[in-house]
């Protein structure tokens, strides 16, 4: 894999992409691999994301996480909305969504209600979700495609510089890639504001990995496995 690792590491526009399309495309597998698979491809998506991560972190100037009580706000409130909003709007693929949840992410009926391995994948997604994907989605849509949108040549643009189209087409596209779109976006324009306000991409990072630890908490104390 040292092809790779001097991909990511002599090109800007791969370092912020190739964790995303890593981390998507062993998504794209995962219903491939049965109902216990499922669970294994996750962590292998999860150890995977976080290797190309890694790999690209020298070389990413703004991957930095950042606290603030604005970033904490956010999370806490954008986890709040996500909940609360859930009922009130249709959502994209609404049946295969719920058949999904069901088979795939309720460890404890796969597993057995309380067992370790039901456990294990618990942290496994928990960690996962807070300590992995926030990074690499973050990176992808905030640091890359908002500022590729205004100007190809995106290393060019600030993190803080704001536009109503990149504004407005990041969020959509990072809406519509979660089933509860609505909430998606308006997640979407939330960390997207974090990170015009701060200029800098870590205050988002941190919101969206207490909005995603938050959710998980709640996923396994409401048992409403359908958020995952």
């Amino acid at each position: 894999m040292n092809w790779l690792r001097k991909t990511i590491q002599q090109s800007p526009l791969s370092a912020r992409v190739a964790p995303f399309f890593v981390f998507v495309g062993l998504m794209v597998a995962q219903p491939g691999g049965g109902e216990a698979g499922a669970y294994w491809l996750y962590l292998a998506r999860t150890i995977a994301g976080a290797w190309t991560l890694w790999m690209a972190r020298p070389v990413i100037t703004e991957f930095r996480w950042a606290f603030s009580w604005e970033a904490v706000a956010v999370g806490i409130v954008v986890c709040a909305m996500w909940i609360g909003i859930d009922g009130w709007y249709y959502h994209v693929g609404a049946k295969e969504s719920a058949q999904s949840a069901s088979q795939f992410w309720n460890p404890m009926r796969q597993f057995g209600e309380g067992s370790i391995l039901a456990w294990f994948f618990i942290i496994v997604r928990i960690a996962g979700s807070s300590l992995v994907v926030p990074p690499i989605e973050e990176l992808f849509y905030r640091s890359f495609l908002y500022r590729y949108i205004v100007n190809q040549d995106f290393m060019k643009v600030a993190l803080s510089q704001f536009g109503w189209v990149p504004f407005l087409v990041t969020s959509l596209i990072f809406g519509f890639e979660h089933s509860q779109w609505l909430a998606g976006i308006l997640c979407g324009f939330a960390y997207q504001w974090l990170v015009i306000r701060k200029g800098r991409l870590g205050d988002a990072i941190t919101a969206h990995a207490i909005t995603n630890f938050l959710l998980g908490i709640w996923v396994v104390w409401r048992c409403e496995w359908k958020f995952w």
